[in-house]
C-alpha cells in the first residue's frame, strides 16, 4: 500500500518525504562564513548535537563571500529534500537584500525557515592606539580626524551599524570590507584599521590581552559575560535597531514533516547543557522558535535593514 501511495504522489508531482524516513544519509550544513568565525563555531556545536539526535552525520561546508549570498544562492538552488540546509546570519538574509538593487534571491519566498538559533553579541572595538575609552570619546576623536580612520566590516551587521553611527554623528571614516571577521580583526589588532563592530567571540580575547578596547555592545541589555561594557543606548546612541541573529533555513518547498523533524532536533539541542555552555562561551543568546516565528522575524529585520541603508545614505550595489 505504501509503495502505491508513493507512486501516486510521484504521478501528481508531489515529493514524498516522510519524517519516519528522514534522514537516511548525511546532511550538508552550509555556513556562509569562514572557519574560525562565530557562525562557524555555532554550526559545529549544533552539528555534533543534532547529528547524535538524528543518527546522521552533519557535514560542514563553508561557502564564504558576498556577505553570505554565495551560500544562500546555493541553498536556494538545492533540492528541497532536507539534505542541504544553511546556518545563515542576518548578513545573508537581511543585509544582502537590503544592500543590492537586484538581490540574487527573495528571502521571503526562496527559502524554508526551519528554526531560529540565537542572537550574536556584537561590540564596537577600537585599536589600543586610539585614545578613546568611551563611545563619546571615540566620536570626538573621529570628528577631530576626518578621513583618517578606517573601519573594517566582516559582515553586514558590522558595516551597517558603524555606517549608521558615522552618519548620525557626521563622521568621515573609510569602510574596508573583509571576507569575514577573522581577517578584519587581525588588521584591527595590527592597526591597519582603527575601529570595527564584531562579535565577542572574535574580539574579546584581544581585549583581555590589551590589544583592543571594547566601547559598547549592540545588545538591548548588557552582556552577562561582560557587564562592565555599556549598551549603545547607554553610551549615547539609542537608535541602532539591528538584531544580529543566526538561524537555519532550507530551500523553498521543503516538506513540512522534514522541517518539523529538523526544528525538533535543533530545539532539543538547545536544551543540551553542553550546547548551552558552548553558546555561553560564544556569548550567544539562544532564541528557539517555530518555523513560522522565524519567518515573521526575517520579514521584520529585512524592513529594519532597508530603513538603515536608506537613512545612512548607503549606495546600493548592483
Amino acid at each position: 500500500m505504501r509503495n502505491i501511495l508513493i507512486a501516486a504522489s510521484m504521478l501528481l508531482g508531489i515529493t514524498p518525504a516522510l519524517a519516519a524516513d528522514y534522514p537516511t544519509r548525511p546532511i550538508r550544513l552550509i555556513v556562509p562564513l569562514p572557519a574560525g568565525s562565530s557562525t562557524d563555531a555555532i554550526a559545529r556545536v549544533f552539528a555534533d548535537s543534532v547529528s547524535a539526535k538524528l543518527g546522521q552525520q552533519f557535514i560542514i561546508d563553508n561557502k564564504t563571500g558576498a556577505d553570505g549570498a554565495i551560500a544562500a544562492t546555493e541553498v536556494k538552488r538545492s533540492a528541497p529534500d532536507g539534505y542541504t540546509i544553511m546556518l545563515a546570519s542576518n548578513s545573508a538574509m537581511s543585509g544582502v537584500p537590503a544592500l543590492r538593487k537586484a538581490p540574487p534571491y527573495d528571502v521571503t519566498a526562496d527559502f524554508s525557515p526551519i528554526v531560529n538559533i540565537g542572537r550574536y553579541n556584537f561590540f564596537l572595538y577600537v585599536n589600543s592606539d586610539v585614545p578613546a575609552k568611551t563611545l563619546s570619546e571615540f566620536i570626538t576623536y573621529a570628528k577631530a580626524n576626518p578621513g583618517k580612520l578606517a573601519y573594517g566590516a566582516g559582515n553586514t551587521t558590522g558595516r551597517l551599524s558603524v555606517a549608521s553611527l558615522a552618519m548620525a554623528n557626521g563622521l568621515d571614516m573609510t569602510h574596508v570590507p573583509y571576507r569575514g571577521e577573522p581577517p578584519a580583526i587581525t588588521d584591527l589588532v595590527t592597526g591597519r584599521i582603527q575601529v570595527m563592530l564584531a562579535t565577542s567571540g572574535i574580539g574579546m580575547g584581544h581585549v583581555k590581552e590589551g590589544k583592543l578596547r571594547a566601547l559598547a555592545t549592540i545588545l538591548e541589555q548588557r552582556s552577562p559575560s561582560y557587564p562592565d561594557i555599556p549598551t549603545m543606548a547607554e553610551a549615547g546612541f539609542p537608535d541602532l535597531k539591528i538584531t544580529a541573529w543566526a538561524a537555519v533555513f532550507g530551500p523553498r518547498d521543503m516538506p513540512a514533516d522534514v522541517i518539523a523533524t529538523l526544528n525538533k532536533a535543533f530545539r532539543e539541542a538547545m536544551n543540551d547543557p553542553a550546547v548551552k555552555q558552548r553558546m555561553l562561551e560564544q556569548d550567544i543568546t539562544l532564541t528557539p522558535s517555530t518555523p513560522e516565528e522565524l519567518g515573521d522575524m526575517v520579514k521584520r529585520q529585512l524592513d529594519i535593514h532597508r530603513k538603515i541603508v536608506s537613512s545612512a545614505g548607503i549606495e546600493l550595489m548592483p
